[in-house]
């Protein structure tokens, strides 16, 4: 699956759903995650779903511009922003709780499952 759409994009709504997340993009762009990912700021302090300030950790990146973005087959998917911030999410399997660890939508609207 080819992120590189995301590059120099820049992320607009994080959106909590029950149990994923929603990452929009301009361009209408659309990263749905089922597995929770880290979020490791520029200064390599890492934060995890479920910890002290996991969301405003998420939602700190409104308004930052995707550097670069990468997936790798069964296992990671990361993405950084222009201010450092990484997203991780480790796509091994005893890492999952479900079959499928998300979606992505492009902005030609095709949809990858991952």
């Amino acid at each position: 699956m080819d992120l590189s759409s995301l590059h120099g994009e820049e992320l607009y709504a994080v959106e909590f759903v029950e149990k994923h997340l929603q990452l929009r993009f301009a361009d209408d762009a659309l990263l749905t995650l089922y597995i929770w990912p880290e979020v490791a700021d520029a200064d390599g302090i890492s934060v995890g779903h479920g910890q002290a300030g996991y969301r405003d950790a998420l939602c700190s990146l409104i308004g930052e511009t995707v550097s670069e973005s990468q997936f790798h087959d069964d296992t990671a998917l990361t993405v950084e922003f222009e201010n450092g911030t990484l997203l991780a999410l480790s796509l091994r399997d005893e890492d999952r709780d479900a079959a499928d660890a998300g979606s992505f939508r492009n902005i030609d609207g095709e949809v990858f499952d991952f």
